[in-house]
């Protein structure tokens, strides 16, 4: 036997230390991680690391003092005789009946009120809860004062809510003793249910082969190597494996070595909630990867979007609407004065969008922030258009990421969909279109145009004044000749002449000056419409993005140990 407790003592001599802020710090980064992936990632997925978190800072909230041990297996495994054994009382009841232990039975070595908090969270009613002290005992059980030993249900029991107690408490206890017999040691269940489960937690797990007297000493080595090579395939290579047997007290100096070791380290509770981190931290790494995403969607699918927004937003129709109305505009500044009356009895083409008016029109003096508009909605070829380039800008975002992170990328990029075409609009109504000032020129062309007409009026005066004078018999007019021709009528011909000379050479340059406003009007709304796009698209999906980063980091942070 003095051989078995140096193993043991080898198998926990305790070389991979917890350092309890070194966990809080892991456990801090799945914090971290829950908080950037909330409402991005299934709910579903997430469940082990929430119950992590809250496992883990009620645990270290209650006594640190004291390591909780169960003592797990399957009908018939001997568990209550070993949990009897340990305590040297009748405790837990043992008998032939199956399954015998129904509830959970705890004994507690130490003063009981130290433990209740934590036997209170465990779920052990207070009725199953024992004692381990003595005065007979002197200093026997000294070493094992902290120790907090359960006795669970069998996990094969035939009474469902047995094996539901057993899975709730094994999520909770720091250290987990199976026990298994000669006779089921390799039973299918444990290894694939519960055994191969726990291969995480390595460091707080112990196997003993219980009922070793029921063995024929040239027996028990072949089983005991067996039974190892079944936990190496479990990925237990290294836990403690130990022979016990409850009615020989020396049967029992292995289990209880490896339990005072346990004890005295006061590493339990650490290493099985670093087990628990590492198996959390296991899980969401499929959902994280290590991608790094860009910095958000490539130019490509930022000006497919930006062209479709500006198709759904009504900018060729805006900007052909802008041509035309500096069209009109020039003409009714650079005509002829006689006709520029009638010029402005013909609708501003900007006016029928709702847009910004003719320069002066202070009819409406907020015109310029008019808060819908009049222009066209969009097409259904439009509508599919925007849908198909949202669509682009999430799937090239996220090219790169793990299975669960495109629908949210998606998501993301359409949840304000809904909002865009009013945000269009407003942006429509509220961009300057850069009409609202005239061109020296026209003033410069209006005066020659008002000049010439003036001409042309005095002309036709001096000339209706002469025909007058001769109809009354009055003398006429000494009309001042230049050249072969009277003044008045060089005054006449010479303004209409001039006035339709300058109309025919301000036409083409008002036809490329209209042009030259119409890119200048499509940059600007292209350049808001863009603007829109980056605050109701791009911006959303960004988010995600920094989201998913946030998230591999923090899952990189829990995984340092």
């Amino acid at each position: 036997m003095t051989n078995i407790a140096g193993r043991v003592r080898e198998a926990f001599r305790g070389d991979q230390r917890i350092d309890p802020d070194a966990l809080i710090a892991r456990l801090d980064a799945v914090r971290r991680f829950l908080t950037a992936v909330d409402g991005l990632l299934p709910d579903s997925e997430l469940v082990p690391a929430h119950t992590l978190v809250e496992r883990a800072g009620t645990r270290l909230a209650l006594s640190r003092d004291h390591t909780v041990v169960a003592l797990a297996g399957a009908t018939g495994s001997g568990k209550s005789s070993l949990f009897n054994a340990l305590a040297r009382l009748e405790l837990s009841p043992v008998g032939v009946r199956r399954p015998t232990t129904g509830v959970t039975h705890a004994c507690v070595w130490g003063a009981l009120e130290g433990a209740n908090r934590l036997l209170d969270w465990i779920g052990v009613l207070p009725r199953h809860r024992f004692v381990r002290e003595s005065a007979l005992d002197a200093d026997d059980e000294t070493a094992l004062h902290g120790l907090i030993l359960l006795d669970l249900p069998d996990f094969d029991s035939v009474q469902r809510s047995h094996r539901l107690e057993v899975d709730r408490l094994l999520g909770l206890v720091d250290q987990v003793v199976w026990v298994v017999d000669p006779q089921k040691y390799a039973d299918r269940v444990i290894h694939d249910s519960y055994l191969r489960e726990f291969h995480r937690h390595r460091d707080v797990t112990l196997v003993v082969l219980n009922q070793a007297d029921r063995l024929p000493p040239a027996e028990l080595p072949r089983v005991l190597d067996d039974l190892r090579r079944l936990l190496d395939a479990d990925g237990l290579t290294g836990v403690p494996l130990l022979a016990t047997t409850a009615i020989d007290p020396a049967g029992m100096v292995g289990l209880r070595t490896a339990l005072e070791q346990t004890v005295a380290e006061r590493q339990a509770a650490l290493r099985r909630l670093a087990g628990d981190v590492d198996t959390v931290v296991a899980a969401l790494d499929e959902l994280v990867g290590s991608a790094r995403p860009a910095g958000g969607p490539d130019d490509t699918a930022v000006g497919g979007l930006n062209r479709a927004l500006a198709g759904a937003a009504g900018v060729p129709a805006v900007t052909e609407a802008v041509e035309q109305a500096y069209r009109h505009r020039a003409g009714a500044a650079t005509g002829w004065p006689v006709v520029r009356g009638w010029r402005r009895l013909r609708p501003d083409p900007l006016r029928r969008l709702h847009l910004p008016g003719p320069a002066g029109d202070r009819a409406d003096p907020a015109e310029s922030l008019v808060a819908a508009t009049s222009v066209p909605d969009p097409t259904a070829a439009q509508r599919s258009a925007l849908g198909l380039a949202i669509r682009a800008v999430a799937d090239r975002a996220a090219a790169d990421l793990p299975a669960a992170w495109p629908a949210a990328v998606t998501s993301a990029a359409r949840s304000r969909l809904g909002d865009l075409p009013d945000a269009l609009d407003r942006t429509i109504a509220g961009t300057d279109l850069g009409l609202g000032r005239r061109p020296l020129w026209w003033r410069l062309v209006g005066g020659v145009q008002w000049l010439v007409t003036l001409a042309a009026v005095v002309g036709l005066g001096w000339l209706i004044l002469g025909y007058a004078l001769r109809a009354l018999g009055l003398p006429a007019l000494d009309n001042p000749m230049v050249g072969q021709v009277p003044l008045p009528t060089l005054l006449l011909l010479g303004g209409l002449l001039a006035g339709l000379l300058v109309a025919a050479l301000t036409r083409p340059v008002v036809r490329w000056a209209a042009r030259r406003a119409r890119r200048r009007a499509e940059q600007r709304l292209t350049a808001e419409v863009a603007r829109v796009g980056e605050e109701y698209v791009l911006a959303p999906v960004r988010i995600v993005l920094a989201s998913y980063a946030q998230a591999r980091d923090a899952l990189r942070d829990a995984a340092r140990r």
